[in-house]
């Protein structure tokens, strides 16, 4: 590729960690030359006022079609991400995905087909590791041998469920993939990274509607234990952020190993310090607290030397798929399918 910038475009801004995933691109130099998305929904407004500069097309393959663009972000209904995925890289696009990038097995292996047959890159912005400074502090450490070999990781991924906000696919499983599947990628993204495993098994899953009776296809809490061949792991996810937390979610992570341990308090330290981005690191030779607010961010610009360079820094896809298929094998224990 001749041009030091990549081109990007959107398709689907069903969810707005669209937001999040534009802005990371254009931070790292990204252009957005256009996007599209189905229908009029509660997430343009904002989109709008964040990029009042990058137009709306009223058809895709006008972005599909346009020799320009390099990279396609897809934030669409969860149901219709992996063919848009698939749309895209047989136009000859690289595409980064809000997760879950699939919501069945047999969509992941035409997207693993897909991804033979044109060589283009499928990665997914696995938000609660990439665009949490934290997260970048701690895995710096953990690869450093603050705490010797990690032993198990423990994550929580509480969320808010802000109703009045949410799309009725959203209270669907059949579209949006279950807690486990959705959510549930974020936990076995960041295991999979800590433990340094290239694959897992999972130990036992379970997934339920304990709070939100009147739509019996939603599931607002869901958890996850799974093991490598040197570490074991611990997932609670759950909607039932209260209102008066000043944050979506207490996201936490905890990852202990031989010589000591870790601890993010991702979001809120609450009743303590202020702002997002706490570490705190306990091991034979100290215990302090990290405040890793101002870390920069690396996976939007990796990504953005991946396209231009034709190589896989930011994520590679057999990390990205093993991740969707181990959430993707949980959400069915969780239901009874296997």
């Amino acid at each position: 590729m001749s041009r030091p910038d990549v081109v990007v475009a959107v398709v689907g801004i069903d969810h707005r960690h669209i937001y999040g995933m534009l802005q990371g691109m254009v931070d790292a130099g990204a252009t957005c030359k256009g996007w599209w998305t189905e229908g009029e929904l509660q997430t343009i407004a904002g989109f709008v006022k964040r990029f009042p500069e990058v137009p709306r097309v009223a058809d895709r393959r006008t972005l599909l079609d346009d020799p320009d663009i390099d990279l396609v972000l897809i934030a669409s209904a969860p149901h219709h991400r992996a063919n848009h995925a698939i749309e895209a890289m047989e136009s000859g696009k690289d595409v980064m995905l809000d997760k879950p990038g699939c919501i069945s097995l047999d969509e992941l292996d035409r997207v693993k087909k897909a991804v033979d047959r044109t060589g283009r890159i499928w990665s997914l912005d696995f938000s609660e590791r990439f665009e949490v400074p934290s997260a970048l502090k701690a895995l710096e450490l953990v690869r450093g041998g603050a705490i010797g070999t990690v032993v198990q990781t423990l994550s929580m991924g509480p969320h808010r469920l802000n109703r009045a906000t949410r799309p009725a696919w959203f209270f669907d499983k059949s579209l949006y993939g279950g807690i486990l599947g959705d959510i549930g990628t974020h936990q076995i993204d960041q295991f999979l990274t800590f433990t340094g495993s290239k694959t897992a098994r999972i130990v036992t899953a379970t997934a339920r509607n304990v709070g939100n009776p009147r739509d019996p296809a939603f599931q607002d809490f869901g958890e996850i234990m799974l093991e490598s061949e040197t570490a074991r792991g611990y997932a609670r996810l759950d909607w039932f952020t209260p209102d008066a937390l000043p944050a979506w979610g207490d996201g936490r992570l905890t990852v202990l190993g031989t010589e000591g341990y870790i601890e993010l308090r991702k979001y809120v330290d609450i009743e303590g310090r202020a702002g997002s981005d706490h570490l705190f690191l306990v091991n034979n030779a100290e215990s302090r607290y990290i405040d890793c607010a101002n870390i920069p961010l690396t996976y939007f610009r990796d990504l953005a030397a991946d396209v231009a360079n034709r190589t896989q820094t930011a994520m590679t896809f057999d990390h990205a798929a093993e991740v969707t298929r181990l959430a993707l094998e949980a959400q069915m224990m969780a239901d009874g399918q296997r």
